[in-house]
């Protein structure tokens, strides 16, 4: 069993990134595999290299020690050589859509709006080094009956209902869906846990493995952590709270005794050690929870 941890380094950690980190070690450790730190660092407009070095010292200071660290970018090579696989496969075109032109349409299963497949018509002409427009992955029309281990249904037909994917961006960055699949694939990923906004692009990923004959490992989407929004209302967290600021108030085993505590592994939020806690799933709750 091999797992990972795989968060984007577009800012500082916090208690949301390390639910994960501390779901995902746990995890693997409970089955005796292995565990990966993958520094998600392909966005070059907004990664830091500070945040990646300030989120390895935090999950080392908070007893979460990972088999191995890969840099993202690092792969790059391996990147380009499934874009040039799926180019081969007739499978790419270049699309000049913007999201604005989405804006006001139909929403896709993960909240935003779905792009309706305009450009598919459109050649590559040159091949897609050559393009200066996005460049998106032409799937089959077809359905994905799938369930991750939790239970979610992530059926889904990824083509219709979300649209075919962006597999390299307008300004040259290689885009998430591809990135992530060509990585885990490389690392022999046989596991992914990570949160549940992410489970409605599941079967979109899915289907890039079998374009690109790669395996598909198990899934399993945890709950996320809230904070109330400046609207009052509930929203996942995204870094208002960042790890530096959490251990001005709390010490490693205080984080990691909440973080338990709201995962259902524990009867209170008392201080504890990573090495004292024992993962079991039929504990951990399925509805998002606020943090505080």
């Amino acid at each position: 069993m091999i797992t990972r941890f795989a968060p984007s380094t577009t800012g500082e950690a916090h208690p949301g990134t390390l639910l994960s980190a501390l779901l995902v070690w746990l995890e693997a450790r409970r089955r005796n595999g292995r565990a990966i730190l993958r520094l998600e660092d392909l966005d070059t407009t907004r990664v830091r290299g500070q945040w990646a070095a300030q989120l390895e010292a935090a999950c080392t200071e908070l007893g979460l020690i990972w088999h191995a660290v890969h840099v993202q970018s690092r792969f790059a090579p391996a990147h380009e050589a499934a874009l040039d696989r799926l180019e081969a496969a007739g499978r790419l075109y270049p699309c000049t859509c913007s999201r604005s032109d989405r804006a006001g349409g139909r929403r896709a299963p993960d909240g935003g709006w779905a792009y309706e497949n305009t450009c598919r018509g459109r050649p590559l002409n040159g091949g897609w080094r050559a393009q200066t427009e996005a460049i998106r992955l032409r799937l089959p029309d077809v359905r994905i009956g799938l369930y991750d281990d939790g239970g979610m249904d992530l059926s889904q037909t990824p083509a219709l209902e979300m649209g075919d994917p962006i597999v390299r961006r307008k300004d040259g960055v290689i885009a998430y869906h591809l990135a992530v699949v060509v990585d885990d694939a490389a690392a022999g990923i046989t596991d992914v846990i990570r949160g549940r906004d992410i489970a409605p692009s599941t079967a979109t990923q899915v289907l890039i493995q079998h374009a690109l004959g790669l395996p598909t490992p198990r899934y399993r989407h945890h709950f996320l952590l809230l904070e109330p929004g400046t609207d009052g209302k509930l929203s996942k967290m995204h870094g208002s709270l960042p790890y530096s600021e959490l251990r001005q108030s709390f010490s490693p085993k205080e984080i990691i005794g909440k973080l338990a505590h709201l995962a259902g592994l524990t009867d209170d939020d008392e201080p504890r050690s990573v090495r004292r806690l024992e993962l079991d799933w039929n504990r951990v709750p399925t509805e998002d929870r606020v943090f505080g």
